[in-house]
């Protein structure tokens, strides 16, 4: 990136300087001329004699000159602004694809972990109970963490093919009419089994909508996931929901570290994750927000972050009824 940077400066200043160059070649070069014009016109008429006329012919020749000058700096001004804009336009793009190209290298990163790390988990149990005559609590429990396990391989699974069909604009929504209340309690249920004693709820009842509801619960899931991962294990995830006018709004609320003002809307960006993949601790792919955002859009709703307080973020979904 430096040496791009470099030689993208260096060229640029070789191209304004050749500019500056040619431009003070053509202003030395234009008044040659008009001295050589202003020579022949002495020749040609007789200033004493005729003075009226020499001085309207001086004036044309000068002019002359000055609609030359113009004309050079004109065009090398535009060609200038064409040339500064030409390279803004290079510079960003090849920030952009240096920025993707990082992004998706965490994502591969991201992706080979949290599918080898349920996996791993899986074998594991699967080979304790195989090994070892447990004992009927100690086998439920080995079974309940497979489960889970289960389950995130396959809420990643479902995130990695819903983004590839809305990507290639493949994926055909199912629109029915819905008890979202209904929905919203059957994932913090789901999510409650895997994570005990993590949940509080408010949960306004027969909240009716129209929508794709598998796409719901994938953006109510992954809402509730994002919260699992940075919550601490001592402290309550608060998912709310309410009718406002016209509108639902789903409100889920940790008390994590918070997300810096800055990052709030970058957090919804394709394999965006704040940090360094190779030093962070929590797990993700940079996909679960990402489409989150993206299934609210289709439903011609809006998402926020805001800040709770004391700590921690509050995810609010706002999503028209009908």
């Amino acid at each position: 990136m430096r040496i791009f940077t470099s030689l993208h400066i260096l060229l640029l200043a070789y191209v304004v300087a050749a500019l500056v160059f040619w431009g003070f070649s053509l202003e030395k070069q234009s008044a040659s001329i008009f001295e050589q014009q202003r020579l022949l016109l002495a020749t040609d008429i007789d200033s004493v004699k005729y003075p009226q006329l020499y001085h309207h012919n001086l004036d044309d020749l000068i002019h002359k000159k000055d609609m030359r000058t113009k004309q050079y700096f004109g065009e090398g001004a535009t060609f200038l602004i064409v040339i500064l804009i030409g390279a803004a336009v290079v510079y960003s793009s090849f920030r952009r694809s240096l920025s993707l190209s990082r992004q998706q290298n965490n994502f591969m990163m991201s992706v080979t972990h949290e599918l080898k790390s349920p996996l791993a988990a899986i074998k594991l149990n699967l080979q304790t109970l195989a090994k070892h005559q447990l004992d009927e609590e100690k086998r439920s429990r080995l079974l309940e963490r497979c489960v889970t396990e289960a389950d995130r391989l396959n809420d990643l699974t479902g995130n990695l093919l819903l983004a590839s069909q809305i990507e290639g604009k493949r994926y055909v929504p199912s629109i029915e009419r819905f008890n979202f209340s209904e929905m919203v309690e059957d994932s913090i249920s789901d999510y409650a089994s895997r994570y005990p004693k993590r949940f509080e709820e408010d949960i306004e009842t027969d909240c009716n909508m129209t929508g794709d509801r598998i796409m719901l619960q994938m953006a109510v899931n992954n809402l509730l996931e994002n919260a699992v991962k940075y919550t601490p294990t001592d402290k309550t995830i608060c998912i709310k929901l309410h009718r406002k006018q016209h509108a639902l709004v789903l409100q889920v609320i940790d008390e994590g570290p918070g997300i810096a003002e800055e990052e709030k809307r970058k957090v919804f960006n394709k394999f965006y994750r704040v940090g360094n993949e190779e030093t962070r601790k929590t797990k993700g792919t940079g996909l679960g927000l990402y489409l989150t955002g993206k299934i609210v859009n289709r439903h011609k709703g809006r998402i926020n972050i805001k800040d709770n307080k004391p700590v921690g973020a509050v995810f609010e979904v706002v999503l028209p009824i009908a």
